[in-house]
């Protein structure tokens, strides 16, 4: 009894430290989203409403900077830790749990748990998006399709075509079978196990993959209502948030793909 309670007492410290950790990493990520994540805006500059985005806004593009390519790429990096990390603690709080009951039994080597390691491959497969989606959001700018400063589409063919992609794709096979590999956590990590901080490390990356393949059409809908829009980013958060934990979470990422296509029918015949 005196083992077991033990035990318990281990899974449930770490449990603790662990989501203290995740829960400091993503309210210090919204809160520097908050604040302008360097950009200089204001939260309220940062906030609109307004549906399809104003296209008549004047704007010159200017060319970027080193300085400004990183800026703008661990603002997209940051912005996904907020909007990622609150539907990936449930992987890694069990991960954390099994890691230490496997210590416990001896069927891993007793020392200190990678569950950082793994943490950290998940964000890192998240840092490559936002590699991507800085360089994306560059050619857009210097195209003259994104608005420099709010950051948004300014055309509407555009808008209406990752509207309609976006939720195409939230009606495809390939987006169901990474939604269930995210509501799935026990059978991932019973179908993924290595051991070590290397082998933690390999999940983190492998969840992180079936995470963006689930959820990258939805990142990429930033670019039509702003990459800095904190409506869009908070709707969006929660819609990710909904869909992988909620019950019938994906009855509710297919109705939403029905909606997705019939916003971009809507701009694409408003326009």
């Amino acid at each position: 009894m005196t083992d077991v309670t033990a035990t318990e007492a281990l899974v449930r410290r770490d449990r603790l430290i662990v989501a203290g950790g995740l829960a400091a990493i993503t309210a210090l990520a919204w809160w520097w989203i908050a604040v302008g994540a360097g950009t200089g805006m204001s939260a309220a500059s940062m906030t609109s409403w307004t549906f399809p985005p104003t296209t008549d806004m004047p704007f010159e593009p200017h060319p970027w900077s080193l300085h400004y390519w990183a800026l703008m790429t661990a603002m997209w990096w940051v912005m996904m830790i907020a909007m990622m990390v609150p539907s990936a603690a449930p992987m890694i709080l069990l991960y954390a749990r099994v890691a230490r009951q496997g210590q416990q039994r001896g069927q891993i080597a007793a020392g200190r748990l990678p569950t950082g390691a793994f943490a950290l491959g998940y964000l890192a497969v998240w840092l490559g998006f936002s590699l991507t989606a800085t360089a994306l959001q560059a050619l857009a700018e210097g195209a003259g399709l994104v608005h420099g400063m709010m950051m948004w589409s300014t055309a509407p063919w555009l808008s209406a075509g990752v509207l309609i992609a976006a939720g195409v794709y939230q009606l495809s096979p390939l987006k169901s079978a990474c939604l269930k590999h995210c509501r799935s956590p026990v059978a991932f990590l019973s179908g993924h196990w290595r051991n070590g901080p290397s082998g933690a490390f390999r999940m983190g990356l492998d969840h992180g993959a079936y995470c963006l393949g689930c959820c990258w059409s939805l990142m990429a809908l930033l670019f039509v209502g702003g990459i800095m829009n904190l409506v869009w980013i908070a709707g969006l958060a929660i819609f990710v948030l909904v869909e992988k934990l909620a019950p019938g979470g994906h009855w509710i990422s297919r109705i939403g793909g029905v909606l997705l296509v019939a916003a971009g029918v809507y701009v694409a015949t408003s326009a």
